[in-house]
């Protein structure tokens, strides 16, 4: 899966809100049509860019797009499929083009999204018979001392005239767009905040105690509620915990069954033995039949890992491996020497069912 929009932005996928508006505003005033008259790349690459600033500035949307992709985003982007996607919805532009519904009252945002993601790493026993685990994670909350505007000293944008918003005209049309001088914000930076730097927020530690359940898997996600960032009216977003879990050097794991290779001398193979395995809680006996071959599998049902939804056992395959001698003592060889043989034309019985074909073959060119 492709993600496009931070390529064009020229932005990490853990960017921040403050970090993805200076990376669109750096790139809108480069394309923007104003400085670029005539240069149609230059028109298409501004387009892509406010595209691109509209799906990663919302949290939703961004969220939608980080999971999915530009797929999930079919029907969230405000008429994008007619070419209006990166300027603001259809309600933006027919309140310019005919006047009604009035002007509506900028929506204060975060600079920065209100939902956390941050990874923990499990040991493969870890997750399968689950754990309690405490981590610690960073927070964002808005600055007081600003109250989110990053300035101790700030004026009106010229460009937007405080709005946050700027019109473009497409033919008959005028369709909004997010101010390209101020990123939407409506003020210009004279001294910056001298409590968070300009950017408009403070970053807090926190702790929380994760119970994870049996049967977690790798790349899954559990989602814990108003333990995120904080808004303008201190209320929390979500924390969400994306699970990895380390490689066991015995079991692999499949869903929720688990494979274990068994390793057997060629000679138990042929004669059948009794061997011990492994298993999630112990150890089981394998009964190996005479002549038993490579990759044979062996399947415990209800020995594998407990499904995490349903809390049902998957199963535990065994597949044997059949290990030969890497050196063989003269002794050794002579004797198995004396064992070849011993097969008389057994042995030999393949080669007949080769040389027929050899001869076959030779036909096709004649």
């Amino acid at each position: 899966m492709e993600f496009e929009y931070y390529e064009i932005l020229e932005v990490s996928k853990t960017a921040t809100k403050a970090e993805i508006k200076k990376a669109y505003r750096k790139k809108a005033m480069k394309y923007h049509p104003d400085r670029n008259p005539g240069d149609k790349e230059a028109e298409e690459m501004f387009k892509k860019i406010n595209e691109a600033y509209q799906v990663l500035s919302d949290d939703k949307k961004r969220a939608i797009y980080d999971k999915y992709g530009k797929a999930g985003l079919d029907g969230q982007m405000g008429g994008s499929s007619s070419g209006f996607g990166g300027f603001g919805g259809f309600e933006d532009i027919f309140e310019e083009m005919f006047g009604f519904g009035g002007r509506r009252e900028k929506r204060k945002e975060t600079p920065y999204n209100l939902d956390i993601l941050i990874e923990v790493e499990l040991e493969f026993k870890e997750a399968v018979f689950g754990v309690k685990k405490e981590e610690e994670y960073e927070y964002y909350t808005i600055c007081k001392s600003c109250n989110g505007t990053g300035a101790k000293k700030s004026h009106t944008c010229p460009t937007c005239s405080g709005a946050g918003q700027v019109f473009m005209s497409h033919g008959f049309m005028k369709v909004a767009q997010t101010c390209p001088t101020c990123q939407g914000s409506g003020i210009i930076i004279d001294e910056e905040c001298d409590e968070c730097k300009g950017s408009g927020y403070k970053i807090n530690k926190d702790k929380i105690e994760l119970d994870i359940p049996a049967g977690v898997d790798d790349g899954m996600r559990m989602r814990i509620p108003n333990k995120g960032n904080e808004d303008f009216d201190g209320r929390r977003g979500d924390l969400y915990i994306h699970i990895t879990v380390k490689e066991d050097k015995i079991f692999k794991r499949n869903g929720d069954d688990i494979f274990v290779e068994v390793p057997i001398f060629f000679t138990s193979a042929i004669l059948g033995d009794k061997i011990k395995i492994p298993t999630l809680t112990g150890e089981k006996e394998l009964e190996i039949k005479p002549h038993t071959k490579d990759k044979t599998k062996y399947r415990f049902k209800q020995e594998g890992i407990p499904n995490v939804h349903t809390g049902r056992k998957g199963n535990l395959i065994a597949i044997l491996k059949i290990i030969y001698p890497e050196k063989l003592t003269d002794e050794q060889k002579e004797l198995l020497e004396k064992l070849h043989k011993s097969f008389g034309k057994e042995v030999n019985a393949h080669k007949s069912i080769f040389e027929e074909a050899i001869e076959k073959v030779k036909g096709w060119f004649k």
